[in-house]
């Protein structure tokens, strides 16, 4: 008699549980379709793939969501990933729903199947704006800085609860109503925050978003003050955080500051904004985690460089032009020469002045293989020299093993 194998619902939930690799695939895999249908989406809706809707564009959510896959695959046990992932799923379908509410309801006036499917999806950047927050509270290791700031990651999910769920009646509400009037980036006119048919709405909005905003702070300060108190590898993920925090403030003043100006400059605004999620894929993964202070202090001798170069020619073309009687070719000639003249050692100064404050194993290290150099020159014992040489090795570089083979000859 065969005996038969059945699956019951708990075996079946255990499959697919979450932390298990099938429910990471689901969810890139879900990421990944999102991504893919937002370009015949935009299209449907005449629009480009960086419009300005309610959430980033696609192609700036794939980096975050790239992140997140990683740190959901590779550390599972760590909320962070599966955080990271879950925004960029909620920011890419709110930038699809947006597109296909553009389609339906401003050019071909609700003509379009199941149009109002894609205007309850498309609030989506509420959950977004969440999850976001939450990277900051649960940095590294998917828990508070310290167990007294539990208290800010409960009221920061309440508020963002109750602002989720405000979006959500306000667009049922709206679809009831008919009242489904949208701009020309796909968002909800109701749920702009100035609409007087949702007094209410405005008014939730005018006191969650500075609540959110304080959490955010609250959260920062946490983490500001954890790193105060750690050492070693938790003192360099939050290195690792800042950075990537100040990449993304620089790059997004850029863009808001001087839109357009050049491509350099959109270069780096979006460099500013892909440097966020890598700096928290690596802080989380460890990988390099010691290579920061490295990437701090040469991001930083070299901006100080490039402006008190950008100075020197500055002001050696304005008192040509303006003071001594030259014009045309010669000032600037005469201050590229300068500049060039100046750039060497005024790196070297420059970066000496950053790594003894920003990374000063390196300052040590370049010490410590100076002082062997002129030792080196006075060395006649052939094994104190492999003996200091083994020293400054493990000093200087800090390897796993060190060792010298010294070829005999006769």
């Amino acid at each position: 008699m065969a005996a038969q194998v059945g699956v019951t619902p708990r075996d079946a939930g255990r499959r697919l549980r979450l932390g298990s690799p099938a429910a990471v695939l689901v969810l890139g895999g879900l990421v990944l379709v999102l991504a893919v249908a937002a370009v015949p989406l935009a299209r449907l809706a005449h629009m480009s793939l960086n419009a300005n809707t309610g959430s980033s564009p696609v192609w700036a959510t794939i980096p975050i969501a790239v992140v997140g896959f990683v740190l959901a695959w590779r550390k599972p046990a760590n909320p962070l990933g599966w955080i990271i992932l879950g925004a960029s799923a909620f920011s890419m379908l709110s930038e699809d729903a947006s597109y296909y509410t553009v389609a339906d309801y401003r050019l071909h006036h609700g003509g379009l199947p199941l149009g109002w499917v894609a205007l309850l999806a498309q609030p989506g950047w509420a959950p977004t704006i969440v999850l976001a927050g939450l990277t900051f509270l649960l940095f590294p290791d998917g828990r508070p800085p310290s167990p007294r700031w539990r208290w800010v990651l409960w009221v920061y999910a309440g508020i963002g609860l109750v602002w989720i769920a405000g979006t959500m009646v306000i667009t049922m509400g709206a679809i009831i109503g008919h009242h489904t009037q949208v701009d020309s980036g796909g968002n909800l006119l109701l749920l702009s925050g100035s609409n007087p048919a949702s007094a209410w709405w405005n008014v939730l909005e005018n006191v969650f978003f500075p609540l959110l905003a304080l959490c955010w702070l609250a959260s920062l300060a946490g983490q500001a003050a954890s790193w105060r108190r750690s050492s070693g590898e938790r003192r360099q993920q939050l290195k690792w955080l800042m950075a990537g925090s100040a990449a993304a403030l620089v790059g997004l003043t850029i863009s808001l500051t001087l839109p357009s100006v050049s491509s350099l400059v959109s270069v780096i605004a979006v460099a500013g904004w892909f440097a966020f999620p890598l700096c928290i894929g690596v802080a989380v993964l460890k990988y390099r985690l010691f290579d920061i202070d490295r990437i701090i202090s040469r991001t930083l001798a070299y901006a100080i460089v490039t402006g008190l170069l950008v100075g020197v020619y500055a002001g050696i073309v304005l008192l040509s032009t303006r003071v001594l009687p030259f014009s045309g070719p010669v000032p600037v000639a005469v201050a590229t020469l300068a500049a060039a003249a100046l750039f060497n050692p005024l790196r070297h100064w420059v970066q000496q002045v950053v790594d003894r404050r920003f990374n000063r194993a390196r300052y040590d290290a370049d010490k410590t293989v100076a002082a062997f150099a002129a030792r080196l020159q006075e060395a006649i014992d052939l094994d104190s020299v492999r003996d200091d040489l083994a020293t400054v090795v493990r000093t200087a570089l800090e390897p796993a093993h060190v060792s010298v083979w010294v070829s005999q000859r006769d």
